[in-house]
């Protein structure tokens, strides 16, 4: 009876690796959205605008859409072991160039570097993470692993924009290159070698399992998700010294709100959506045009604006999960590539929507124009995410169960 308590719970254990890739994915979340709370200090350093500095995330999250899905087709014959290693190298590199370089053109070019080794590392990191813990922990082992990025907004984002205002904002970047080499190391070190056995990934099938239309509707709204959201993010740190008016070493704890904010959404959204999916979609779609259309407004009064940023993160990242798990859902046997188009879709609304807000910045709107801009772009929201409730029914199966309940067997199927 002890010896089988005991096997018990040490089958409940993740494995080690788990956890190293976790790490690797918080890296990789801490460095994508660093470069908003340093904004001012990159800037005055290189004698560019803000709005300029602001392409540093523009340009990464362009480099996410092309890597992630290229990635997770160019790797799926390799090594996932060697291609782990050698994402967080070329990571590391990416990153002291950016350090050593006051060159503006080179810097982008090593964010650009820097977002397909990330595209490279999340393409196999969550399909590795759930292969190694089996088919019973694999789920669970699948939330850890994309927790790393949620956490990165809590704790890697607020205490690296305090660094770079303290040290100076090459700062953080010399500590995540440093970080992933040694990551670089423990993924080499734990991660299991390729058996060879079972049936070698097909391109082909990948490709064949994207045809349901569902699955570009949910990709749209991912898109669309990341750009309101993410538009007003980008430059808030303007919009906190300038319409706010606080201190530039108050935007690191606004940053650390916005990171519990989007800890907890994300957690409850997928929760909560894996039974309900589409009133979690829906009122969060109407929360977050509705948050920021208020943020547009009341931006002058600090502990609105510091309230409503919580909810902004609450609210337009709650719906992530449910949408990445909809994509795996409906592409069936394409998980991988279902989940690295899902992270491109994001990007390419981060892209996209920190693109105009740039433009907006420049305008007579100042600060508050990427708020304006995030707010109409989530008034879009609505348009797929009707037409794939439509859909939902006419296919006669229940609205999105299929996409929320099965995608960590699905991932778990793939590896």
């Amino acid at each position: 009876m002890t010896t089988t308590t005991l096997s018990t719970t040490t089958s409940r254990r993740l494995p080690l690796v788990t956890y190293i890739l976790a790490a690797g994915v918080f890296l990789m979340g801490t460095t994508e959205f660093i470069v908003a709370g340093i904004l001012p200090e990159i800037a005055g350093d290189l004698g560019i605008s803000v709005a300029d500095a602001g392409l540093m995330i523009t340009i990464f999250a362009v480099g996410m859409i092309v890597g992630t899905p290229t990635m997770a087709i160019l790797t799926l014959r390799l090594s996932r072991r060697l291609t782990l290693s050698l994402a967080l190298v070329v990571f590391a590199v990416g990153h002291v160039m950016v350090a050593l370089s006051s060159d503006f053109t080179i810097i982008l070019g090593a964010r650009f570097l820097t977002a397909l080794a990330t595209g490279a590392f999340w393409a196999v990191a969550a399909v590795v993470g759930a292969k190694a813990a089996g088919a019973a922990a694999a789920s669970r082992a699948l939330g850890v692993v994309l927790g790393g990025g949620m956490l990165a907004n809590v704790v890697g984002v607020p205490l690296g924009a305090f660094a770079g205002q303290v040290i100076g904002w090459q700062g953080p970047f010399w500590v995540l290159a440093a970080l992933a080499l040694v990551g670089a190391v423990a993924v080499h070190r734990l991660v299991a070698a390729d058996s060879g056995s079972g049936s070698t990934p097909s391109v082909r099938a990948e490709l064949a399992s994207m045809r349901d239309s569902r699955v570009w509707l949910v990709l749209a709204g991912c898109a669309i998700v990341c750009g309101s959201s993410l538009a007003a993010y980008t430059f808030i740190s303007p919009l906190l010294t300038e319409n706010t008016g606080l201190a530039a070493a108050a935007v690191p704890l606004v940053l650390m709100a916005y990171g519990v904010g989007a800890f907890i959404g994300s957690t409850l959204g997928g929760r909560f959506g894996a039974h309900h999916p589409y009133p979690a979609l829906f009122i969060s779609a109407a929360m977050t045009f509705l948050i920021l259309g208020s943020l547009f407004m009341f931006s002058g009064y600090a502990l609105v604006t510091v309230v409503l940023i919580f909810l902004l993160g609450l609210f337009g990242m709650a719906t992530n999960p449910i949408l990445i798990g909809k994509a795996v859902g409906y592409a069936g046997h394409a998980p991988t590539l279902a989940s690295a188009l899902s992270t491109s879709a994001f990007n390419l609304g981060t892209a996209m929507g920190s693109w105009v807000a740039g433009f907006a910045l420049e305008s007579a709107l100042g600060a508050s124009g990427p708020v304006l801009v995030g707010a109409g772009v989530a008034a879009l929201y609505f348009l797929p995410l009707t037409l794939l409730l439509l859909r939902d029914r006419k296919e006669g199966s229940p609205p999105g169960e299929e996409g929320c309940g099965h995608a960590g067997g699905d991932i778990d199927h793939g590896a």
